[in-house]
């Protein structure tokens, strides 16, 4: 943080110095120290608080006529909050207009015209941001793919020269433009966009199921609803198919629209918000969800991806504000809120009061949904109340076809439940018959497997199942864990050595990890390492008291033998 306000304060100095000497249109008396020390406050803030920024680059206004950057800066700080038509408004205004002169300026400049249909003028804003080089990450698609509707509002064709170089970005602009113009063929490709991910968890699911409903075709989008597996679909999937339960098909469109252009460019910018939030760069995703918006404000359920970028940022205030937005008549992203809103009280501390707030909200519910009550198992779960998990999961599992791969995933929660409370017989009947449902899935097979070589139990048949999982899932590291273990209870220790060492480079900070590259080290006689690996298992939180009574016995001592 004091590197990052040195280097503000050298870039002032330099700044203002530079402008006082070479600029001779400038009004000296507007680099007062009032106004200088605003600039440098609104610097400083932008870091991590955009709205003290803005108050504090208000107090500085009357350097917009002087500083480019500065006009830079305060729009961004006004997206961010969530002030786009007063950015709009404050770059329209400058006289200057080479200090309008940047990306964030013609691309809001292009997006008001959007809004207000004057198409003509939009690309010629359009055209400028083509100038622009040295663009950041996801922002150099955004002319082209403006350029491309623009031409699809004006000429209501898809243009000859449709960029087919973005991969999946392309496919999803081709299914939205043919839905504006209505074209037979736009199933077929909402359908390849919703191939290319999981289903379950395809964005675009929901945006199909709006066009099939505003082409009347409600046979087929319930068709569609009926096949969504509900405990492992989205928020949003999940809201759709309960409209289409109740016959509430007037919601869709009170949304979105395809055939609304501001719409189709506000989906456009919520996906690129999505990306930059995915590569964790959440300012960017948080300015391109408030341009997505200011075009579409009525699609309040995007407002989950920012709730989520303020709570990955610890900005629970703002988290909470947002979260505040969902209503109680849309169950999904209600339940959505009070789950979130128990995230942040245990996150702050509170595990006991973040429990109880959801127990309570939850005896709220009048018939609550199969999902919300599988959620209520994962939660009680995560609490270590694994009886009360078992309850949920029980009454779940009653509700489910028993040939369903859903059923297979909620007794494999059970059956971990089980395990925890030591009972074991149970642990395996219910992990054994995930795995007669799901037979190769890696997760249950490295679970089973896991428990029977600390029961000392099996132990060749669980090797065996190790490395069925290992053979389909070689990166993931609780699986690397596993079949490392399981070369140790079976003294390869050369073997062992090797995948543990992947398992600490890709989980450097488990304590189980750890404490297990630590035996390993020892019984290679490489005893200096191993003990470095258990002091480090000694340093994490959130290794358990057992785990850290038998370090420190393996610290005088080494490992019991097995």
């Amino acid at each position: 943080m004091r590197n990052f306000i040195f280097k503000i304060f050298i870039f002032c100095i330099i700044f203002f110095y530079h402008n006082n000497l070479f600029s001779k249109n400038i009004d000296t008396n507007s680099f007062n120290k009032k106004i200088v020390s605003s600039y440098f406050s609104a610097l400083v803030s932008s870091n991590n608080n955009h709205y003290n920024s803005l108050k504090f680059f208000n107090y500085s206004k009357n350097l917009k006529e002087s500083h480019q950057l500065y006009l830079k800066k305060y729009q961004f700080s006004l997206v961010l909050n969530e002030k786009v038509p007063l950015a709009i408004k404050e770059i329209k205004g400058v006289n200057n207009k080479i200090f309008s002169n940047f990306f964030e300026a013609q691309l809001l400049l292009a997006l008001e015209n959007i809004k207000e249909k004057d198409y003509e003028q939009a690309l010629i804003y359009v055209n400028k941001l083509k100038k622009f080089n040295n663009l950041e990450d996801f922002d150099h698609v955004i002319p082209n793919v403006l350029e491309e509707y623009i031409y699809l509002f004006i000429n209501s064709e898809i243009s000859p020269e449709f960029e087919k170089k973005f991969g999946n970005l392309s496919l999803i602009n081709i299914a939205f433009q043919n839905c504006y113009l209505e074209k037979s063929n736009t199933g077929a490709f909402f359908n390849q966009v919703i191939d290319s991910t999981d289903k379950n968890q395809s964005r675009y699911l929901f945006f199909y199921l709006n066009y099939l409903i505003n082409q009347n075709n409600i046979i087929k989008a319930k068709k569609l609803v009926d096949e969504i597996d509900l405990l492992a679909s989205n928020l949003l999937i999940t809201q759709a198919k309960q409209w289409i339960n109740e016959e509430k098909f007037e919601k869709f469109n009170e949304i979105f629209s395809c055939k609304n252009p501001s719409d189709l460019i506000a989906e456009f910018f919520f996906l690129i918000s999505n990306l930059y939030s995915s590569e964790n760069n959440l300012i960017k995703s948080n300015y391109y969800f408030n341009l997505s918006k200011y075009l579409n404000p009525k699609f309040i359920f995007n407002l989950s991806l920012l709730a989520e970028n303020y709570y990955k940022n610890n900005q629970f205030i703002k988290t909470k504000k947002t979260l505040n937005s969902f209503r109680s008549e849309d169950k999904v992203y209600y339940w959505y809120k009070v789950k979130k809103i128990a995230d942040i009280i245990r996150k702050e501390g509170n595990e006991e009061k973040s429990f109880n707030y959801i127990i309570s909200e939850f005896k709220n519910i009048k018939d609550p949904s199969l999902k919300i009550i599988f959620d209520m198992g994962n939660i009680a779960k995560a609490f270590e109340k694994y009886e009360l998990a078992n309850r949920y999961y029980s009454k779940v599992l009653s509700n489910l076809n028993p040939e369903t791969l859903a059923y297979a995933d909620v007794l494999f929660r059970r059956g971990g439940s089980y395990e925890r409370l030591g009972e074991e017989k149970k642990s395996d009947e219910d992990l054994l018959k995930s795995l007669e449902i799901n037979k190769e899935d890696p997760h249950v097979l490295n679970y089973l497997a896991y428990s029977w070589l600390e029961r000392n139990y099996k132990i060749d048949i669980a090797i065996n199942m190790l490395e069925k999982a290992f053979k389909q899932e070689p990166e993931n590291p609780y699986i690397i864990d596993s079949i490392g273990w399981a070369y140790y209870l079976t003294e390869e220790y050369d073997k062992a050595e090797i995948l543990l060492r992947k398992a600490i480079q890709i989980m450097p900070d488990d304590p189980i990890v750890n404490d297990h590259y630590g035996d390993i080290l020892w019984k290679l006689n490489r005893k200096i390492q191993a003990k470095y690996f258990w002091e480090k298992v000694l340093t994490f939180e959130d290794a358990e008291v057992e785990m850290k009574e038998e370090i420190f016995y393996k610290l005088l001592n080494g490992p019991k033998n097995i």
